[in-house]
């Protein structure tokens, strides 16, 4: 290979090299206290649900159930603290979300973000939408939690976690 043709793949190289982007924005301790300031958990359980509980929660919310264990913290002065993990676009996005002792969200917070954009669902404002939903509210994007340009996926997502976490509260927590 001359040297021209060196110095002229080195560069095509570089351009087509895949962009990798992550993000710790906050670790579970950190959440917990944004969440429930001063408050005390108990130890993570791993809450298994039966094949008829992930049935009844895709049949309440439309949304596929990944994983059958979701890590759950119960916050001795009531409410849970649950550790969820969505897809964005191609890689997974780890949220935290708090739901009050009636099962209405808290609050959630992002953890990490690993796609290279799309990290403004981080933003307090769009986070804010869920407060005070319940299982049976809709949780629809472009609905009643509205969509940021450039990052529907991540919202879609997010909102569908949300959604499906409300309705594991009512089917496996409750």
């Amino acid at each position: 290979m001359d040297v021209f043709t060196r110095w002229a793949l080195a560069p095509a190289a570089v351009l087509i090299a895949p962009v990798a982007y992550a993000t710790q924005y906050l670790t579970i301790e950190q959440a917990q206290e944004l969440i429930f300031p001063g408050a005390t958990f108990a130890q993570p359980e791993a809450v298994k649900i039966s094949d008829e509980q992930r049935r009844e929660i895709e049949r309440r919310t439309g949304v596929s159930v990944r994983a059958r264990e979701q890590r759950v913290w119960r916050v001795t002065e009531g409410g849970f603290f649950i550790v969820d993990e969505v897809l964005g676009k191609h890689e997974f996005i780890t949220y935290a979300t708090g739901l009050n002792a009636d099962g209405s969200v808290r609050q959630i917070e992002i953890l990490d973000y690993r796609e290279s954009y799309g990290y403004e669902v981080r933003t307090p404002g769009w986070r804010r939408q869920f407060v005070g939903k319940r299982a049976a509210d809709r949780l629809k994007l472009d609905d009643d939690i509205k969509n940021i340009g450039g990052a529907t996926l991540s919202c879609r997502h997010i909102t569908d976690g949300v959604k499906r976490l409300l309705a594991f509260y009512e089917v496996a927590l409750k």
